[in-house]
């Protein structure tokens, strides 16, 4: 654990180092780039007003997410079930990541209003595709020997779906799962710079027109520690459900 912990926590401050030593040039505007210490002291005065965005972010990033799964969930084993649906629905479901979501963030906005309908739907869409395709991919990867003798045993479909093809599916879900997890948030962000009341990315956008450059670095930051504390969430998850592939 610690060999894995150390080369991050490494990285993170070079990483910090870089941010720190480019911040102190006296060619980079502050109204451009605040400092970490900076940032830090945003989050340290403003602590108030940027957990209680954060929380209403993170409820609607919570919530999309959730709608992703049960969605992807239906419609990737209904693809696996039936071929000619899967021939149909494919072609619509990579379509569906062709639109910039900049460009459908103000349509739902339009459709749904500015409660948190819009960011429900941008959140859902965005984690949508990852999660559907990598349970698909999954269930399709079982292999074929398993499952003709599964059925020369007497197994009905239901049997093998359930005990087979779902199991052995856990670790491209949950792969896609992480994947739709960290974007999860992008959705959010986007959802509420097209209009919102409240949230990070609300605050986001009126600390860059006030030119509140360090509360802006530390919204950005608190969104960071959002979508990788899902990341982690989700691996310690699939190591709860699969632990037969737990890495070492």
């Amino acid at each position: 654990m610690l060999k894995r912990v150390l080369p991050a926590v490494g990285l993170l401050l070079i990483a910090l180092g870089a941010w720190w030593w480019v911040a102190s040039w006296d060619s980079v505007d502050d109204l451009l780039l605040a400092s970490p210490s900076e940032t830090w002291q945003a989050v340290r005065d403003d602590h108030e007003l940027l957990l209680d965005n954060a929380w209403v972010t993170l409820i609607e990033v919570l919530l999309g997410l959730a709608i992703a799964i049960a969605a992807a969930f239906a419609l990737a084993v209904a693809m696996h079930l039936v071929r000619p649906l899967r021939d149909a629905a494919y072609p619509l479901l990579v379509a569906s990541q062709a639109v910039p979501i900049f460009v459908l963030a103000p349509i739902f906005v339009l459709a749904f209003d500015y409660g948190i309908g819009p960011k429900l739907a941008l959140v859902a869409l965005i984690s949508f595709f990852p999660i559907a395709v990598g349970l698909l991919d999954g269930l399709r990867s079982v292999e074929a020997d398993l499952l003709k003798l599964m059925q020369s045993l007497g197994a009905s479909r239901a049997f093998r779906l359930t005990r087979v093809e779902l199991p052995a599916a856990l670790p491209a879900f949950f792969s896609g799962l992480r994947i739709g997890a960290s974007v999860a948030v992008i959705g959010a962000v986007f959802g509420e710079l097209a209009g919102a009341d409240e949230g990070l990315g609300r605050l986001i956008f009126l600390g860059n027109n006030q030119l509140e450059t360090p509360r802006v670095y530390a919204g950005v930051v608190i969104l960071t520690v959002m979508a990788v504390s899902l990341f982690a969430l989700v691996s310690l998850a699939e190591r709860v459900a699969v632990p037969w592939r737990t890495k070492t």
